[in-house]
């Protein structure tokens, strides 16, 4: 084969690392966004945060930097930065105006959202009780040992033959006896605090916080109804139940009740918990009769150029910091664009769902990402990182940017309803339904076809399912 060189023009699209820096910002979380910082700021040294209390506006911002996107309704933010001194070059020690309006005690370094009290573990909340109880080392080694196969909830769920298998070989005594020895271990552990625990089935547990219980009128047939009916009473068969045990619908509504105050999970009031906290990117409040979206400076980073570096650059402009100048740059203005953006998309979503602000769920209108796309100018593809983790604080709470988007239903007058406005007329619906007659997923169809929306069976049994309502047999009620 012959070889020859051939010259050949082609077009292609090429990523700056600036747009793809750009780009993984405006992905990123709130919480995730200040992760990616802290990794700049121990990077980059010239790229520093301003903290609260630094007087860090006595260096000019670049002009680039400091253009606020607004919507029309939204009033321009005041900048009450002064200007910076004469013979400063735009860059040098220049501070991205974010976080405004804080009005934190600058000497608290306390994190609100790490201010937890102590929480005692179940493991330890048991072993107490152990300590304080009069019975033999070996009896205290056993009750412990099954503290520890306890689960999350306080169940014991492996039986007692397979524990025998886990109690360590020297432990002494034959099979026979340390089951019956671990059988008494398990009714020291079942009178401990919770009351329930250490059950091996939902039964046991209802049944053990029973016998604790002061007696009462209802406490012997919710006994009864917890040990030979417990599955009746779950799907609310209750005519096969007082048919059975021959009592009247007072007695049998007495002991329900009194089931109903039973915990079925006794050890999860002492697991950990993982709580997470949202700090939203957008408040949104009504000025002058229109809902308008602002930049919550809470969650806004503030950074700059720092001083002494940038100095240093100036007086030795072959410095090998050059590099490290244009990468603070790009994240300051990228950072900045980020929020712009998310200001952007969210007051054209406040603007197509002012009836929700207004009314609440039942007036939440279909929007789709195409809508938003055209209006702000935007791909579709941006619209979905823009509003994925993102979140708005309004006078009716804290919601996803991603929440006021849904799929629409068509109704009689050719029009169309947001699937999140009927999950909450279906709601209200079951909410004011008669117990003893609730409504069948039927019903609520028809119901919803009488206001207009047509709506099939099968799609309102979905969104109750959404919603986490019982069918229609396990809402009824005596």
């Amino acid at each position: 084969m012959k070889q020859t060189l051939q010259l050949k023009l082609s077009q292609h699209l090429a990523l700056t690392p600036q747009l793809q820096q750009s780009i993984r910002l405006l992905q990123l979380s709130t919480l995730e966004l200040n992760q990616e910082i802290e990794q700049f700021l121990q990077e980059n040294p010239l790229l520093e945060r301003v903290e609260p209390g630094d007087d860090g506006a006595a260096f000019a911002p670049p002009a680039d930097l400091l253009t606020q996107t607004t919507t029309p309704e939204a009033p321009p933010e005041r900048d009450d930065t002064p200007p910076g001194p004469e013979g400063d070059e735009p860059g040098w020690g220049s501070e991205l105006p974010m976080g405004h309006g804080n009005n934190r005690d600058p000497d608290d370094d306390s994190d609100a959202g790490d201010i937890q009290a102590a929480a005692t573990s179940l493991r330890d909340h048991l072993l107490t009780q152990m300590a304080l109880t009069q019975v033999s080392a070996r009896e205290r080694a056993l009750v412990a040992f099954l503290v520890e196969a306890l689960d999350e909830d306080g169940y014991l769920t492996q039986s007692l033959e397979d524990l025998l298998d886990l109690l360590p070989e020297d432990f002494g005594g034959d099979r026979e006896e340390q089951l019956e020895e671990l059988q008494i271990a398990l009714r020291h552990l079942q009178h401990f605090d919770p009351a329930g625990i250490g059950a091996r089935n939902p039964r046991e547990c209802l049944e053990l916080q029973l016998l604790a219980r002061p007696d009462c009128p209802a406490k012997e047939l919710a006994r009864t109804l917890v040990r030979d009916h417990l599955d009746q009473l779950a799907a609310r068969d209750f005519i096969r139940i007082k048919k059975a045990l021959n009592c009247s619908d007072d007695e049998l509504r007495d002991a329900q009740a009194l089931i109903l105050t039973l915990n079925p999970r006794p050890g999860a009031q002492y697991a950990a918990l993982d709580t997470r906290y949202i700090v939203p990117d957008v408040v949104v409040r009504k000025l002058r009769g229109q809902w308008l979206a602002s930049l919550n400076g809470e969650a806004m980073p503030r950074l700059r150029i720092n001083r002494l570096y940038a100095n240093i650059l100036r007086q030795n402009r072959g410095s090998s910091l050059a590099g490290h100048l244009q990468e603070a740059k790009w994240l300051i203005k990228n950072v900045q664009q980020r929020f712009d953006t998310i200001l952007r998309v969210t007051q054209a979503i406040v603007d197509r769902q002012r009836a929700f602000f207004d009314h609440g769920e039942v007036a939440m209108r279909p929007l789709t990402l195409r809508e938003i796309a055209d209006t702000v100018g935007l791909h579709e593809s941006t619209i979905s990182r823009v509003t994925t983790q993102k979140y708005l604080a309004s006078p009716r709470g804290i919601f996803e940017l991603k929440y006021f988007f849904g799929s629409h239903v068509a109704t009689d007058s050719g029009g169309a309803a947001s699937s999140t406005a009927i999950r909450a007329l279906i709601k209200q619906l079951v909410g004011a339904e008669n117990g003893k007659k609730p409504l069948s997923d039927s019903r609520l169809a028809e119901i919803l076809g009488e206001q207009g929306i047509v709506v099939a069976r099968r799609t309102v049994a979905k969104y109750r399912e959404s919603l986490n309502i019982p069918p229609v047999n396990l809402r009824k009620t005596l």
